[in-house]
């Protein structure tokens, strides 16, 4: 049923999308949110973290992705929801991301985004 066609007198919902928040339907519904946000205060994490979302930013804006960019995209996104949970990025799994970053191959659209989260890697690593 499209949004302009009438519901017979019965309730109708479209919903096309719902990001974050909190949702409740129905006479006695109730929705609560609780949100933590943590602060990264290393800078060399910071900069790790906005050059992950940088080059996620470069993926999501690909025509196409394939099987290489998807497992990449995940990896980047484990890092990037690490960092924002505990405010850094654990060792191994920069390690493993350090790994898939090598083995990825870039094609020339994501090169320097992904030569900039290694070099951001290397910093935190050594």
């Amino acid at each position: 049923m499209s949004g302009d066609e009438d519901s017979g007198g019965g309730a109708h919902v479209q919903i096309g999308s719902i990001t974050g928040g909190s949702q409740a339907f129905g006479a006695h519904g109730k929705a609560e949110s609780t949100n933590h946000t943590v602060v990264v205060s290393d800078p060399k994490q910071q900069e790790l973290l906005g050059r992950v979302r940088a080059l996620r930013g470069e993926l999501s804006r690909a025509d196409e992705l394939t099987a290489a960019d998807e497992a990449l995209d995940a990896e980047l996104g484990e890092v990037e929801r690490e960092i924002g949970r505990v405010g850094h990025g654990g060792s191994g799994l920069l390690g493993r991301l350090r790994t898939r970053l090598e083995q990825y191959g870039a094609a020339a659209a994501t090169a320097a985004s992904v030569t900039a989260v290694l070099q951001a890697i290397a910093q935190i690593t050594g």
